[in-house]
């Protein structure tokens, strides 16, 4: 009954219905997905310039502190405050999540199950546009009187809920309502993707036969869907806290600021891993194309992927175990908060038996995804430390918790992206971006990165506490400033390096080589249709034989098995 369902949802998205498009229905109010993929991720490239123009800004005063900041100028405690707290915010809510979920899920969902279209255009056209909006409250937050938020990306009260304390009292309302309108965004887009995939798949693709990236987004719009829920109920109490000036969060009116810490936790941490799987998601179609394997025990994968995504849940009070709950219940924390390493590692080890024994290629984006597991992996062990109620006690709001964090979510944020931008870019754009300036790019990126956050973990070991405008009022910390220097010449370095991976990608747009269909030699349905796919994708709409990764089947002469070819026909070239 599924298939057929299957089958007649496939077949109702008629292609009569397309028609030529007008600039405006094409580029600015499309319906089209590839276009709205191209909107998320655009938009996402431009706030991760803005996010990467204020952590420059802020580690230049912490680096030299005093002194006016080139391009930018004096930067001062309100502005300090304001510049950390917005760049947090937005590379996890404005670039993590609209280039990873939205632009990718977007992208590849239609293209990957052999459909024409999400069954909602509407809805998705709808979801990218108040998702702009949000993007410019948020911008437009640090140009209100008094200044941007600066109350850290996790907004804890009291700084978040009075004036008197943030000393933002426009700018924090404007913050919070563009978190608000963000999440309306996606959890639109989340229907689209979620209800796309179960029931517009090509003939004969089996839940089993869909490529494992589609599983990561899907399982992430659901977790999404699932954390999301306490927070929306804990933003409307902040922001009545804020304007109307009820108590939920002040405990002299009976309220309760740590009741902000379990709403934002309990979103928090499974949010980590609702970009986490999309990105790696990536990794496994890049490893499988690039080693020419089979994904090692895809069912395995997914079942951890489903696990993963329900222990996500059981965890978030390890953020709070300086903030007065029971020790008791940090015990228990403490276990869960290891036990979700368990299938985490378990489906690293898959991907490298992937890798083992295969005919790997190392391109671009073969590289960025090893990168990913390996500098995964180390923000991975080091939380566990973060994990452990007792040693957390001490890291606790130092730069080893800074450090840790930005190697989990510097491998999700960029990291993924690149990978994916890099693998799919002759897909979006029918041409190739040059090797030699992407291999540049990657290791001048990742040299410079681990250089930034190396000497983090030493900052960290040695008491460096987080959110301090100026180290020199700290004797002891003082004598430290050359890590502190390094690191942010490391930071520097990095940023100029983009400036590479910029040109490659908009010169590449338009003067690289032409990429055919299939450059890489993949299964997957997205390389059966014209680079760049036309309106609709196909001009008739593909069946589906097998799953995703068959790559070097015995006793057939090619190394890869298209899912659109018939058994026993030879794919074409």
């Amino acid at each position: 009954m599924a298939e057929a369902g299957t089958a007649e949802t496939h077949g109702a998205h008629a292609h009569d219905a397309h028609h030529e498009q007008g600039f405006w229905s094409k580029y600015i109010f499309s319906t089209d997905h590839k276009m709205i993929a191209m909107q998320y991720m655009f938009t996402g490239i431009v706030m991760a310039l803005i996010g990467g123009y204020m952590s420059y800004a802020f580690r230049m005063q912490l680096a030299f502190p005093g002194q006016s900041v080139p391009g930018y100028g004096l930067v001062s405690q309100g502005e300090y405050n304001a510049l950390v707290t917005n760049h947090g915010t937005i590379m996890i809510f404005w670039v993590a999540m609209p280039m990873l979920i939205a632009a990718f899920g977007n992208y590849l969902i239609p293209l990957m199950i052999g459909a024409d279209d999400m069954v909602f255009p509407r809805i998705n056209r709808l979801s990218y546009q108040i998702f702009l909006v949000s993007a410019l409250v948020l911008i437009g937050s640090l140009f209100v009187p008094g200044g941007g938020f600066g109350g850290a990306w996790t907004a804890y009260p009291p700084l978040s809920s009075s004036a008197e304390y943030s000393l933002t009292p426009l700018g924090s309302t404007l913050w919070l309502v563009a978190v608000a309108l963000e999440f309306v965004a996606f959890l639109l887009g989340g229907i689209n993707f979620i209800t796309t995939l179960m029931n517009a798949r090509a003939p004969g693709m089996k839940m089993y036969d869909i490529p494992m990236v589609l599983w990561m987004i899907v399982v992430a719009s659901v977790l999404f869907m699932a954390s999301v829920g306490p927070l929306i109920a804990g933003a409307v109490m902040l922001f009545m806290d804020q304007v109307v000036g009820t108590g939920y969060f002040d405990p002299g009116r009976g309220g309760d600021p740590i009741l902000w810490q379990h709403l934002f936790w309990f979103f928090g941490h499974p949010e980590v891993y609702v970009v986490f799987l999309p990105a790696i998601g990536i990794v496994a179609e890049i490893i499988c194309t690039f080693s020419r394997k089979k994904l090692f025990n895809y069912k395995l994968i997914l079942y951890t992927v489903f696990a993963t995504a329900i222990i996500s849940f059981f965890v978030w009070a390890h953020h709070q175990f300086v903030a007065g709950i029971d020790p008791r219940m940090a015990n228990v924390f403490t276990i869960t908060t290891l036990i979700i390493s368990i299938p985490i590692a378990e489906m690293i080890f898959l991907y490298i038996a992937t890798l083992y024994g295969g005919s790997i290629r190392l391109t671009t984006p073969m590289l960025w995804a090893l990168a990913f597991i390996a500098e995964f992996m180390i923000g991975g062990i080091t939380g566990i430390f973060l994990g452990a109620s007792g040693s957390d006690i001490y890291f606790h709001d130092t730069y080893f918790v800074l450090a840790h964090f930005h190697y989990t979510f510097f491998p999700i944020a960029i990291i993924g992206f690149l990978a994916g931008i890099t693998y799919w870019f002759p897909k979006m754009f029918g041409r190739m971006m040059n090797e030699t300036l992407g291999k540049i790019h990657f290791w001048g990126t990742i040299a410079a990165f681990n250089s930034i956050f190396i000497p983090l973990f030493i900052l960290g070991t040695a008491g460096q506490h987080r959110r301090i405008y100026n180290y020199q009022n700290f004797p002891d910390l003082a004598d430290m400033q050359g890590l502190r220097v390094f690191a942010t010449t490391a930071l520097l370095v990095m940023l100029a390096f983009q400036a590479v991976f910029l040109f490659n990608f908009f010169y590449s747009m338009f003067k690289g080589k032409p990429a055919g269909k299939n450059p890489w030699k993949a299964n997957t349905l997205e390389w059966t249709t014209t680079s760049p796919p036309p309106h609709g994708n196909w001009a008739e709409l593909p069946n589906c034989y097998r799953g995703p990764y068959e790559y070097s089947v015995p006793g057939r002469e090619e190394d890869y098995w298209p899912q659109d070819v018939p058994p026993d026909t030879a794919p074409a070239e």
